[in-house]
């Protein structure tokens, strides 16, 4: 191993150790994260496979993810002079593959927010890179809104609300950037137990060939929903040029023939000992006159027999056209008998025992190049598979 990849591996625990000492003893430092990983196997020749199309919200998650993936923040709140302000260091590893040597480490978030200044005294600003304005679908492990990234901003209390401002900058080498602008007006009070969110995001390449773009997503959040003690969130999105569809970066050279739409209805519930959540998605996509649509149907269930036993089972069916092209079709099924600490949906953490079987097209195969669907030489000729293995996964 090059003395400059131990060097990156050794920095992420350098800075936690340094985190640690700035602490000190007289403040509690709050720990918390996330973390998926376990065992698996697939069919004769292929020691592992996972079954999805490209692209955002294609792809079931329940018994099919091949990684072991973890993310570790520490965050530690300080008050100094009226202010009140805390620093949050997250660290993460990322193994495509069950235990080999691919294993990379590195940082997802480091940023300072503030509240209480004197020119602001109710206004959260913040500077770093972070985690911001997300909103996801959990069992297609999608934020359709994501603002995450290197910037700074403020978010402002509203009479009817709140508004966040934000810029952010992105590097791609040294001599391709960009600059992003969001401004997300949110927690509007709109309906009983139902809030709106209007977010507009515009983007802007600074180097010959880069392009500007503008996106505008209008997303709505039901509590309660249809009295089944869970939720809704329905995304209509649009993006044009170099701005993405979640309110991020697209392609900073995209222009503005580069065009994207997207429908999403998700809802969870917990009735007794049933709880699930369920996914409705259809996104289309021009670039410059070259169509594609986009859709994806599924959800996952979860019946607990006893406060620590449940039965978990999937369904996810998803297809991608292509102007000229046969569309892409993709099935998959998983069911998975569960250990956890406790009977409802979203407790965790989770030890699983899970069956998974996919079903799809020569279509899909071939639009996924020479190692087929699952990136599998040995299943690149199929069109169907099993998977079966152990996971945990756990948030705390």
């Amino acid at each position: 191993m090059s003395q400059s990849s131990t060097a990156r591996r050794l920095l992420p625990a350098a800075i936690l150790l340094a985190f640690g000492s700035l602490a000190g003893s007289a403040q509690a430092v709050d720990w918390g994260g996330y973390f998926r990983a376990g065992p698996a196997t697939a069919d004769k020749d292929a020691s592992r496979a996972c079954y999805g199309l490209s692209g955002p919200g294609l792809k079931y998650r329940l018994g099919n993810e091949c990684d072991i993936y973890g993310e570790f923040a520490l965050s530690q709140g300080l008050k100094s002079e009226g202010v009140d302000y805390k620093a949050t260091l997250m660290t993460n590893l990322y193994n495509p593959q069950t235990d080999t040597g691919a294993a990379t480490v590195g940082i997802n978030q480091m940023f300072v927010e503030g509240k209480g200044y004197d020119v602001a005294p109710n206004t959260a600003f913040w500077i770093g890179k972070r985690f911001y304005g997300r909103a996801d679908v959990h069992i297609v492990d999608t934020f359709f809104t994501n603002l995450s990234g290197v910037g700074g901003g403020a978010d402002i209390p509203l009479s009817f609300g709140k508004l966040g401002l934000a810029y952010f900058k992105k590097d791609v080498d040294a001599t391709q950037s960009g600059n992003r602008f969001n401004v997300d007006l949110s927690d509007i009070n709109v309906n009983k137990d139902g809030k709106l969110r209007v977010l507009l995001t515009s983007t802007q390449g600074n180097y010959t060939g880069g392009t500007s773009g503008v996106g505008l997503t209008i997303q709505h959040n039901q509590d309660k929903f249809l009295g089944l003690g869970g939720g809704n969130t329905l995304w209509l999105q649009t993006a044009q040029g170099s701005a993405g569809l979640d309110g991020n970066f697209g392609g900073l050279s995209n222009d503005s023939n580069i065009k994207s739409t997207r429908l999403v209805e998700s809802m969870t519930w917990q009735v007794g000992a049933f709880g699930g959540q369920a996914l409705a998605m259809v996104q289309n996509d021009d670039a410059a006159g070259v169509k594609t649509a986009s859709t994806s149907y599924g959800g996952r269930v979860s019946y607990a027999f006893t406060r620590n036993f449940k039965l978990l089972g999937e369904v996810g069916l998803s297809q991608k056209k292509v102007d000229g092209s046969d569309a892409q079709q993709l099935t998959k099924i998983t069911v998975a008998p569960t250990l956890a600490v406790g009977p409802g949906f979203w407790n965790r953490p989770e030890l699983r025992l899970y069956v998974t079987h996919a079903t799809w097209n020569d279509a899909a195969n071939a639009a996924a190049g020479a190692n087929g669907l699952t990136g599998v030489p040995a299943l690149s000729t199929k069109t169907s598979a099993t998977s079966m293995g152990l996971q945990a996964e756990m948030w705390f």
